[in-house]
């Protein structure tokens, strides 16, 4: 009885000892010099053994612009990338292309509200690598 209970605590030791972490992101998308509207952003905490966690997602407004904040528990520091998904230079609408940052670790703060913002400044979407991406 005491090996079962030994076992079950130390499955539960990681959802009890995790914290609270947030990461907040904004920027500006252009495509080809102008405002891109509607791309998806998608903010992940990174796990190698395991699948991804989201922290969050938004789109693109009218101005290209986006501002994400996104929360997560993990018992080490989370380890944050963003993903952007748009049809930028795309003849057809099918699929999305796919662009991956990461997110520098002084920009993970303790708790519910990020002390300051990753600015990922203007990123042109035409001169990125086209990663194809049917899925997301």
């Amino acid at each position: 009885m005491f090996t079962q209970l030994a076992f079950f605590a130390l499955l539960a030791l990681p959802f009890i000892a995790a914290n609270k972490q947030t990461v907040g992101i904004e920027g500006k998308l252009t495509c080809n010099g102008k405002p891109y509207s509607g791309a998806k952003i998608k903010l992940y905490d990174h796990d190698t053994l395991t699948m991804d966690d989201k922290l969050g997602e938004t789109q693109t407004d009218n101005t290209g612009y986006f501002k994400l904040v996104g929360t997560g528990s993990e018992v080490s520091r989370l380890n944050v990338k963003f993903n952007v998904y748009h049809r930028c230079g795309k003849t057809l609408p099918v699929c999305y292309y796919k662009y991956s940052w990461a997110v520098p670790q002084s920009y993970v703060s303790s708790g519910t509200y990020p002390q300051k913002m990753f600015n990922a400044q203007t990123i042109e979407l035409s001169l990125l690598e086209k990663h194809r991406d049917c899925l997301n």
